[in-house]
């Protein structure tokens, strides 16, 4: 293998060692010092799923075997356990937040309540009487209608 090839998969590896923080902060800096060796490099990135294939692969892989069958045992059932009280605390927490809503609700809705009888009607005003068309326009503007 030539020099510059070589160089590149030995740089390549050792980017893959760092992970994707390393690989980002080349992308940047390769944009900053020139930008068309940042694209190349984002283009790479891309292309080859450097950008998502470590949480990608840990996402669909779950827990493999340790090979120990008691520890694995253990650790589904611990797993199953923690699942379980997760969802019963988060059904909790859905009750409280509908109720604190309720009490809220209710609270609002008596104080409307409560409003509507504190405050006394008072008779509607009696409708300005309507202004003739021979009375003498003073200044105001012009009535059109």
């Amino acid at each position: 293998m030539s020099k510059p090839a070589q160089w590149l998969t030995n740089a390549r590896d050792w980017l893959d060692g760092h992970g994707k923080g390393a690989w980002i902060a080349t992308m940047i800096l390769a944009f900053i010092f020139f930008w068309p060796i940042g694209l190349i490099v984002l283009f790479y990135m891309i292309g080859t799923n450097r950008m998502g294939k470590n949480c990608y692969s840990r996402r669909r892989r779950g827990f493999s075997s340790t090979g120990n069958t008691a520890f694995d045992n253990y650790r589904d059932e611990t797993l199953k356990r923690l699942q379980d009280e997760q969802n019963a605390f988060n059904g909790f927490m859905e009750n409280l937040r509908a109720a604190k809503d309720k009490a809220e609700f209710d609270q609002f809705m008596d104080d409307r309540e409560k409003q509507n009888f504190d405050e006394t009607p008072e008779p509607a005003p009696a409708p300005a009487a309507a202004k003739s068309d021979n009375a003498p326009n003073l200044g105001h503007s012009p009535s059109f209608a």
